[in-house]
């Protein structure tokens, strides 16, 4: 698979699932950065609208991890808690 066919993928995965940049990256084996590089640079280059969409999911994702974080923080005292 090329670089350009990588990053479509990625990108219609993340917007199909709404998936985070690193669940995107777990699944495709790839690193965090390669698929922001992928998303904001390589696809901007040859499919802009797809890559505006993802990016509006990524952006969703940014401004709602700190509420994941510490639902994940919770959820691991709560765990010690009945332990």
């Amino acid at each position: 698979m090329d670089i350009d066919e990588r990053a479509k993928k990625l990108a219609i995965y993340i917007i199909e699932t709404k998936s985070t940049v690193r669940a995107t990256a777990k699944k495709f084996n790839v690193s965090k950065s390669t698929v922001h590089k992928d998303i904001s640079e390589r696809l901007e280059k040859f499919n802009p609208s797809l890559a505006s969409e993802a990016k509006k999911v990524l952006e969703i994702n940014k401004s709602e991890r700190h509420i994941r974080g510490g639902m994940a923080t919770k959820l691991k005292y709560q765990k010690e808690k009945v332990s």
